[in-house]
């Protein structure tokens, strides 16, 4: 059964320039649901991180931070929102979901978060909309827990995933590929174990030949035992923020490329979803379907 984590925290209301990019959170899964996707029994509600979770990737003064609101008027812009109470619990909630994730997809083989892919979370700093890292708190969980020992960061979302990267910048057990727009935010990356930087504009044919022949390298070359997928749907021509030429067609057969070598290698795989800005909504609903029609047809 394909386990999607979703609570109404994902929901989380915002002052009006900030509200969005939250919208998708709300309307995805009662459109999946709505198209028989998937039904109710899919969904799983997250549970909150511990405090060692938190501090397993994460230093002790930021997390102290976030517990305090103490945040400057120039930390907040960096982070992209307001600092609240309800927002960090959030961010509690959505990172609980991303650890459950990885239990299902040690079970089934994929398990798939409706948020997450907080991807621009360093160790010490929010920035980018992310708070504190999924990705990195899902990956120490099961490396601690001796779950994991070789962890593929797959990080496709248009930005880098500069916060990953710092995270596990001294960490073998964790290889981070970033393939990202070379020109779109940060306008200062991190160094991840592998990054491929794309040109303004690339297109499907472009972007799919590319990823199709490093990540074949990289399975052959790291052996992961475990995959996080970051698919942000940010990488569309039309998305607002992300300045490259694909098509919602390119960016499921991208979806169609990652989970279906994951499940040829054996590798569970865990899919949270990122960005995705552009105008229309109904661009973002139909991208982010896509990555969970995909991950049912392959493995259910």
């Amino acid at each position: 059964m394909l386990k999607i984590a979703w609570s109404p925290i994902y929901n989380h209301p915002l002052p009006p320039k900030h509200r969005f990019p939250m919208e998708k959170y709300d309307l995805l899964p009662r459109q999946l649901v709505h198209e028989g996707t998937i039904e109710e029994k899919n969904l799983f509600a997250p549970r909150n991180l511990t405090e060692d979770e938190i501090l397993a990737v994460h230093k002790k003064a930021y997390w102290n931070k976030l517990q305090k609101l103490n945040f400057s008027r120039q930390e907040e812009r960096r982070s992209g929102f307001p600092i609240t109470k309800e927002l960090v619990d959030r961010e509690i909630a959505i990172n609980g979901g991303t650890i459950q994730c990885a239990e299902y997809a040690l079970e089934y083989g994929v398990a798939m978060n409706i948020a997450g892919g907080t991807h621009h979370a360093f160790t010490d700093r929010a920035e980018g909309f992310c708070l504190l890292n999924d990705i990195a708190i899902a990956s120490r969980y099961l490396l601690n827990r001796k779950k994991a020992s070789q962890v593929l960061v797959v990080d496709l979302d248009v930005h880098q995933g500069n916060g990953t990267a710092e995270i596990f910048a001294n960490e073998a057990a964790v290889f981070t590929f970033s393939m990202h727009g070379e020109h779109n935010y940060p306008l200062q990356k991190e160094k991840s174990d592998l990054d491929v930087p794309l040109q303004d504009g690339t297109d499907d044919n472009t972007y799919l030949r590319l990823l199709d022949t490093t990540l074949n390298q990289l399975l052959d070359s790291v052996q992961p035992d475990f995959i996080f997928f970051q698919s942000g749907v940010d990488v569309l021509k039309t998305d607002k923020l992300g300045r490259l030429g694909m098509t919602i067609a390119g960016c499921k057969k991208r979806d169609q490329l990652v989970i279906s070598l994951a499940k040829k290698h054996g590798v569970p795989l865990v899919a949270s979803m990122g960005g995705g800005y552009s105008s229309d909504v109904r661009d973002i609903l139909e991208a982010h379907s896509n990555t969970y029609r995909v991950a049912q047809s392959i493995y259910f």
